[in-house]
């Protein structure tokens, strides 16, 4: 009955993997007769999985869309570059994004293993992307903080205020919030008696009291408003550029972080909104065009900051620059 069900598990495994299967080859494949497979697949469509089939020379099988997701089966380097994915995905600042990763990200961490848990820190930590350019929080933080937030626990653990020693909190945590490329928790501090943001790339160990409470009314129209009205986040600049480039190419490039609105003779005005300026200067740099620079003047001054760094590392004399 075991080598049955860890059987019916791997045929679900490799029917994830490809569209289509020809029967012979998945047979081949798990090692056993085309009738044993056949019942094999049956017991799958019993359990509620839309096994379809085609007879014929090219005949075989194939899991069709179903009414519900099923449970996906994955080896290990599929597993770390999902939770890899699912964490760059949490803080790439794409509206209505953040929450549902930040929910897949603590499902998927949950149930990793520990060597595979180390090994997805590992790779965030030494991962830049353009969308998440702040601290690194460990995926185990994030997920730990995350499920108490959900589950309206106390939470005790370390955290290290700028300029100050560690110190123990215990707090009852509110909401995670994604800004700027860092990620905070609103929380309310139990030894202080009062409400505050804390920066999770600055919170260690962070482990559940078992202590359920009732949530407090929060002093803010939300907690992102609580955040940056308690300085813990600067404010976005609203970046904009003339890319003298097809819309449809530059949208292709960089579309993702910003909008993209056709104007005429070939260019295009980019907007990005964000509190981090090296974000769209690397954007626009990925266009691969000429651009020019609408504003604001921060970050006019911050291209100008960038592009005479990038001359002195060629050993040319600084020369201004007459688009950007």
């Amino acid at each position: 009955m075991a080598n049955t069900s860890s059987r019916t598990l791997r045929l679900l495994s490799l029917l994830q993997t490809h569209r289509h299967w020809p029967g012979t080859e998945l047979a081949e494949r798990l090692g056993v007769s085309e009738r044993t497979l056949r019942r094999d697949v049956d017991r799958l469509r019993e359990l509620g999985y839309p096994v379809s089939a085609a007879r014929g020379t090219d005949g075989g099988y194939q899991l069709a869309p179903g009414a519900v997701l099923p449970p996906l089966l994955l080896d290990d380097e599929e597993a770390v570059a999902l939770a890899v994915g699912i964490g760059d995905a949490a803080q790439s600042g794409i509206a209505g994004m953040q929450e549902a990763s930040l929910r897949a990200l603590t499902k998927v961490i949950r149930v990793l293993p520990p060597r595979l848990r180390t090994r997805v820190d590992a790779l965030r930590e030494m991962t830049l992307s353009v969308a998440a350019a702040g601290p690194v929080v460990a995926a185990e933080v994030l997920t730990a903080v995350a499920q108490a937030c959900r589950d309206q626990e106390r939470l005790r653990f370390g955290y290290t205020a700028r300029g100050s020693a560690l110190t123990r909190r215990e707090v009852e945590p509110h909401r995670l919030v994604a800004l700027g490329g860092r990620w905070y928790l609103v929380a309310y501090d139990l030894t202080r008696h009062d409400w505050r943001s804390f920066r999770l790339d600055r919170l260690t160990e962070p482990t559940g009291t078992g202590t359920r409470f009732r949530p407090r009314p929060l002093p803010a129209e939300d907690a992102a408003a609580f955040v940056q009205a308690a300085g813990g986040a600067p404010a976005p600049y609203t970046v904009q550029a003339l890319v003298h480039a097809p819309a449809a190419r530059v949208r292709q490039t960089i579309g993702q972080w910003g909008t993209i609105e056709p104007l005429s003779h070939g260019t295009c005005r980019v907007t990005m909104t964000s509190t981090s300026l090296d974000w769209p200067t690397q954007a626009l740099g990925n266009a691969g065009a000429e651009f020019e620079v609408l504003g604001p003047p921060e970050f006019a001054a911050h291209v100008q900051e960038w592009g005479a760094r990038f001359i002195r590392a060629t050993g040319a004399p600084d020369r201004p620059s007459p688009s950007a």
